[in-house]
């Protein structure tokens, strides 16, 4: 169980003097790659804020005397985003105005690292108000076979409670998004991803499929542009049809001995 208690009066080490991680490393690559797709959407919908960081496989330090916990991704808000050029080294919360993350995501490990029990037990020690489990295994036998494949628990009068999941979303109204998962392509690798969601329940695009999108938008905007010149030229022919038809006529006419423009 952690222990947040400490002398706050004390010389306190910082970020620079603390280790940025357990350097324990991720046992599968999802553990790095699903809170990274999730950081890059964040860049993406929250690009004109400076209120917020997402941390990644970094050391939260919640005690000066206690080794920093670890989670697979977190999330603050109300803690300045641009930091400078180095970046933060880890998160310290004493010098973060004592900010605790609002968000910890874990992804299951292939071998288990009791992410359920004694993780979950850490963060609602600390008081991170949502616990979000990503589960790649769940419906397997054993330990897993009742699990959700996203489990989000939410800090209430001090316990955790599962929040009830909508069309494999949970909506953060504290944060303004969902978190869900849905099949998708991220990196060359179509399978399940975690993603943010709108309160529409609309999930927010990758850059990839951004751009995919502009693409495919400008191609459909070149089609209706080449079929507005294509009737245009159409119409123009077909007016100088008419014309030439109407001289051909005038010329009989007269040839004739009538008068064609008696008739207009």
């Amino acid at each position: 169980m952690v222990n947040l208690a400490y002398n706050k009066n004390r010389l306190l080490p910082t970020a620079e003097e603390l280790p940025s991680s357990d350097e324990t490393p991720v046992d599968n690559q999802l553990q790095n790659d699903i809170p990274n797709l999730l950081l890059s959407l964040l860049a993406s919908i929250w690009a004109n804020r400076d209120d917020w960081y997402f941390g990644v496989d970094m050391g939260v330090y919640y005690n000066p005397d206690e080794p920093a916990i670890v989670p697979d991704g977190f999330l603050a808000v109300g803690v300045k985003h641009d930091t400078g050029e180095r970046g933060r080294l880890s998160y310290v919360l004493w010098e973060e105005q004592n900010i605790m993350p609002i968000l910890s995501l874990e992804v299951i490990s292939e071998k288990y690292n009791n992410e359920y029990e004694n993780k979950l037990a850490d963060y609602q020690a600390l008081g991170i108000l949502y616990y979000a489990i990503y589960n790649p295994f769940s419906g397997r036998r054993g330990r897993f076979k009742n699990r959700q494949r996203l489990e989000v628990y939410k800090l209430i009068s001090g316990k955790y409670e599962l929040v009830q999941a909508e069309n494999n979303r949970v909506w953060l109204p504290e944060i303004g998004l969902a978190i869900g998962y849905e099949p998708g392509e991220h990196i060359a690798w179509v399978r399940e991803w975690l993603y943010w969601y709108d309160i529409l329940g609309n999930r927010y695009l990758t850059a990839n499929e951004r751009a995919m999108n502009a693409e495919a938008i400008a191609h459909q905007q070149r089609l209706i542009a080449d079929q507005q010149r294509l009737i245009a030229q159409q119409e123009r022919q077909a007016k100088e049809e008419a014309e030439q038809k109407a001289q051909r006529l005038a010329q009989r006419l007269r040839r004739l001995g009538v008068n064609p423009d008696e008739f207009s």
